[in-house]
């Protein structure tokens, strides 16, 4: 099932399930985290539905915690001149980050000229827990859906952190669905693809993630509980603007696309601001 977060001409934070090019709506009164907090019993579809064309998606909800994997993928460690690490790597960004399918990733100029894509498959948790075993990783994802670990490469590097390189307003576009875990069985065996524009930056399996996801909520749920809605960001692979030679940055009019084929295209443009 693909869930959706949308609005209508009259409605904004209604919750429909996506068919192909159409969008059933449901009795679900509450937003997509009370859903997700309620379990998928509550949703029921009725016959009203709407072409897709016809709505505005939305982010699919606002995570309580975004969780992010840095140089997840030994290509992409290896292009930022950095050896892959026998740990998860972890950091975080701010929820005021997340934008919806089709906004604008915003910046401005006076604080960065180096904004950077990073492609990503993300998780979805659908049942809280602490100290949860690899083993069992899988009962707490509800499913996934897309992400762009936004990146401010000249604030990572002259910062000393992350906080603003990484968590910037518009820096964590979210969505356009989350598709449950039951449609996609191994996460670890799907294609991520990039696009700036029309060409085609990242491609990658996810077979080729270091830290494999069971792995990584084992290893989170150590420091800190998983709640419902809190979101991992499981790392990008290579092809980032950095690691080209020359480097390459994204500008206004740039457009950014990151894909995966059983979720859905997420798509961005960009507006670098005086």
């Amino acid at each position: 099932m693909k869930l959706v977060r949308f609005s209508d001409e009259y409605r904004k934070n209604l919750v429909g399930i996506l068919d192909g090019d159409t969008v059933y709506a449901t009795t679900w009164t509450g937003d997509m985290l009370g859903l997700l907090r309620s379990g998928i019993k509550p949703l029921i579809s009725y016959a009203y539905r709407y072409p897709l064309d016809k709505i505005t998606l939305q982010a699919p909800y606002i995570p309580p915690k975004i969780v992010c994997i840095g140089r997840n993928y030994a290509d992409h460690a290896k292009e930022m001149g950095n050896i892959a690490p026998e740990k998860p790597f972890l950091f975080g960004k701010f929820s005021s980050s997340v934008i919806a399918t089709k906004e604008p990733i915003r910046w401005s100029q006076s604080l960065t000229t180096q904004v950077d894509w990073e492609g990503e498959l993300a998780v979805i948790i659908g049942k809280a827990g602490r100290n949860i075993r690899a083993e069992n990783a899988y009962v707490h994802v509800f499913g996934y859906s897309l992400a762009n670990d936004v990146s401010a490469r000249d604030l990572q590097e002259n910062d000393g952190q992350w906080a603003r390189a990484k968590g910037m307003d518009t820096f964590c576009p979210f969505g356009p669905v989350i598709v449950t875990r039951d449609e996609i069985p191994d996460p670890h065996d799907l294609t991520i693809t990039t696009h700036v524009n029309d060409d085609q930056v990242q491609h990658a399996s996810t077979s080729l993630m270091i830290h494999k996801i069971p792995d990584l909520i084992a290893y989170i749920s150590q420091a800190f509980t998983l709640e419902v809605g809190d979101i991992i960001l499981t790392g990008t692979p290579a092809g980032v603007g950095k690691g080209m030679k020359p480097p390459r940055f994204l500008k206004t009019g740039d457009v950014v696309r990151v894909s995966i084929p059983q979720i859905g295209v997420l798509e961005n443009p960009c507006i670098a601001e005086d």
